[in-house]
C-alpha cells in the first residue's frame, strides 16, 4: 500500500534549508511520503539549497511576476496550489516560518480542509511594521494551522497567550540547527571562488556580515557599511565576508560603500554549504538574519544583530546575541569589545544554543504523523542543551 503524502512547501532559501531535514526525517520514519514543493517564489535558490542535502523539489510551481507585488505573488501561488491540491490532495501540508509562500500554502490548504502544520510557529516581535510583512504573515498562519511546532518555549508561550490550545502546540527546536550542523560537519570545499581564495590566503579572524532585510536597505545599510570600513581600519587582523542581497540596487550600494576596502570580500548570495562553513569558522557575526541568529550559537559564534527589534529574543536572553541596530557607534563599540577581549567573546555563547538540539526534524515528522493518527506524540525538546552536547548529536 502506498504511503499518504505530506507536502512541504517552500519558496525561499531559508525555507528550503529548514524543510530539508524534515523531508529526510519523514523518509527515515517511513510513515508518510514527503513531497518537496517549490512555490515559485525563488525557485533557483530553493533548488540550490536543497542540493546541499542531496534533495530536489518534487514539484515546482511556475509563477509569472510582472509587478513584483506581494498581492500578485500571493494570488498566483494560491491559485496554483488550489489547482494542484484539487487533484493531488495530501494528508497534511507543512509551511515554514513567515514568508508569502507560507501564507499562501496555509490559506490554500485550509480552504481545501487539509491540515496545516506550521513549522517555526510562535515567533513574535509584537510590531506589525517590523519585520514587515513577516510579522503579519506568521500571525495569520497561526489562525488556520492545526499543529503549531514552536522552536522554543518562548515561542510556545506566545501561542498559548493567543489562546492556541496547548494540545496543538509542541516545542520541537528549530530545524535550521539540524541543517547547519549536518552541512558544516561535511567541511565541503568552498564553491564560491572569491571566498575560497580569501579564506585560503588568510589566517586573520573572520567577521561574517549579512544585511538582507528590507528595513536595512538605504540609509541603515550605508551606516552598517561605514561601521565595517572602520572595523577594517582599526583591526589589521580581521577579514570580512559579506554576501550581498541579489537586488541590483542593494548590491550597487554595497559595492559603492566598500569600494577599495582591503580584506573585504563581497559576494553574490552563497550556496548554503559555503555559508555554513563560513559561520563555523567566524569569530563574530554582524547580521539582520533570523536564521543566522539561530545557527551561530551552535558554533560558539556571537551575533551582533543589526536590527532595532528581534523576534528571536531567546538569543538575547541567553547572551549569545546583542541588538545593535544600524548605529555605527554602537556597532563599533560592541564589535571592538569582543575583538579586544576573546574571553568576553567566548562567554557570550558558553550557554549553548537555545534554538535546538539537532533533533527538531525527527520531532516534526513524528508530530505530523501523530496529528494523522499514525504515531504517538513525541516528547518536547529539552529546555537546556550545551554547545558540546549539540555538537555531539551532529
Amino acid at each position: 500500500m502506498s504511503l499518504r503524502e505530506v507536502h512541504l512547501i517552500g519558496g525561499t532559501r531559508p525555507e528550503a534549508v529548514k524543510l530539508a531535514p524534515v523531508a529526510l526525517a519523514f523518509r527515515e520514519a517511513g510513515l508518510l511520503r514527503p513531497i518537496l514543493l517549490a512555490s515559485g517564489q525563488h525557485p533557483a535558490m530553493v533548488t540550490q539549497a536543497l542540493a546541499a542535502f542531496d534533495l530536489e523539489p518534487d514539484i515546482t510551481l511556475t509563477v509569472d511576476r510582472s509587478t513584483g507585488t506581494q498581492s500578485e505573488l500571493l494570488t498566483a501561488m494560491i491559485q496554483q496550489l488550489d489547482e494542484l491540491w484539487s487533484v493531488r490532495t495530501p494528508a497534511a501540508v507543512i509551511v515554514q516560518g513567515d514568508t508569502t509562500t507560507s501564507l499562501a500554502g496555509a490559506l490554500a490548504a485550509f480552504w481545501r480542509r487539509i491540515p496545516v502544520v506550521h513549522l517555526e510557529a510562535g515567533l513574535r516581535s509584537g510590531d506589525l511594521e517590523s519585520p514587515f510583512p513577516e510579522e503579519g504573515n506568521r500571525r495569520l498562519v497561526a489562525q488556520v494551522a492545526a499543529l503549531h511546532l514552536a522552536p522554543t518555549p518562548l515561542a510556545a508561550m506566545n501561542l498559548l497567550d493567543e489562546r492556541i490550545a496547548a494540545n496543538d502546540v509542541l516545542i520541537t527546536g528549530n530545524t535550521v540547527v539540524d541543517a547547519t550542523l549536518a552541512v558544516a560537519a561535511k567541511k565541503l570545499p568552498y564553491q564560491n571562488p572569491a571566498v575560497a581564495a580569501a579564506r585560503a590566503a588568510s589566517t586573520n579572524r573572520l567577521i561574517l556580515v549579512t544585511a538582507h532585510r528590507r528595513e536595512s536597505w538605504g540609509q541603515p545599510l550605508d551606516r552598517i557599511l561605514g561601521a565595517v570600513k572602520e572595523l577594517i581600519a582599526r583591526y589589521p587582523d580581521i577579514d570580512v565576508v559579506l554576501p550581498s542581497h541579489p537586488n541590483p540596487a542593494v548590491r550597487a550600494q554595497v559595492d559603492t560603500g566598500l569600494a577599495g576596502v582591503e580584506r573585504v570580500t563581497v559576494t553574490d548570495p552563497l550556496p548554503y554549504p559555503d555559508l555554513s562553513r563560513l559561520l563555523s569558522e567566524a569569530y563574530l557575526v554582524l547580521t539582520d538574519s533570523g536564521g543566522i541568529q539561530e545557527e551561530a550559537p551552535s558554533f560558539g559564534v556571537p551575533a551582533l544583530v543589526l536590527r532595532d527589534v528581534t523576534e528571536r529574543v531567546e538569543s538575547l536572553h541567553a547572551g549569545c546575541a546583542k541588538l545593535v541596530g544600524s548605529d555605527p557607534r554602537v556597532i563599533l563599540a560592541e564589535a571592538s569589545a569582543l575583538l579586544d577581549d576573546p574571553a568576553r567573546r567566548n562567554a557570550m555563547t558558553a550557554g549553548g544554543n537555545p534554538y535546538g538540539d539537532g533533533h527538531a526534524a525527527r520531532r516534526t515528522a513524528q508530530a505530523t504523523a501523530a496529528l494523522l493518527g499514525l504515531a504517538p506524540v513525541p516528547d518536547a525538546m529539552p529546555v537546556q542543551q550545551s554547545t558540546a552536547e549539540i555538537g555531539a548529536v551532529a
